[in-house]
């Protein structure tokens, strides 16, 4: 029963969108604008900068804490976190009162890589951002993400259930985003360094006013 509850637990909490909740106090509709995604990206591009940071804080900490619920309601079975943590990924991406369609988890995996080992979530995130760059793409620091945790989860950890979750999950991070990988090759994708570009000229026209 304990399993059972911090599986749907890890769905539940990982289903809460901060982005249509801020979206629809905004009378925005991610749906229709930007790339069309619930997540933090495109909530940055439609709303601005500081709710979408905002929305990327509060979507890794949904990954972060269905792992760690998990670890305190049965601390003895050490793979649970990492299915509990895929389930929060599954339930951002699936959420069932958005009809299914969320974001696409980047964030929530995030937070599950983080509750993991904090220190191999700095090491993705700052080497990730670089990758971004030099690709000019988002998508980059997803397969990168991807590919990079199973291999530390399989060096760090002795569970072979738990490594084997942690493969899924990464796969799964790989199909979902394989639209965004199509949209990359036919250059209709949001390019990283030109949208920092935008986001520092705004910056320096609101700081000139």
């Amino acid at each position: 029963m304990k399993i059972i509850l911090c599986i749907l637990l890890g769905y539940l909490i990982g289903s809460l969108s901060p982005s249509a909740l801020i979206a629809k106090l905004k009378h925005k509709n991610l749906r229709k604008e930007g790339s069309g995604n619930l997540g933090a990206t495109n909530t940055t591009i439609v709303i601005g900068k500081a709710f979408g940071f905002l929305v990327m804080v509060l979507d890794i900490f949904k990954g972060f804490l269905a792992v760690k619920i998990a670890t305190w309601i049965v601390p003895e079975i050490t793979w649970l976190p990492m299915l509990v943590g895929f389930c929060a990924v599954l339930g951002h991406c699936f959420p069932f009162y958005l009809k299914f369609k969320g974001g696409k988890g980047l964030a929530a995996f995030g937070g599950v890589i983080l509750a993991y080992d904090p220190l191999f979530f700095l090491f993705v995130l700052t080497t990730g951002v670089i990758i971004v760059l030099i690709a000019n793409s988002g998508t980059a620091l997803s397969y990168y993400a991807a590919l990079t945790f199973p291999i530390f989860v399989a060096f760090t950890s002795k569970s072979i259930p738990m490594i084997a979750i942690c493969i899924v999950m990464s796969l799964f991070m790989m199909i979902i985003f394989i639209p965004n990988v199509i949209k990359a090759i036919k250059g209709e994708e949001y390019k990283s360094r030109d949208f920092l570009k935008k986001s520092l000229k705004k910056s320096e026209t609101t700081e000139n006013k």
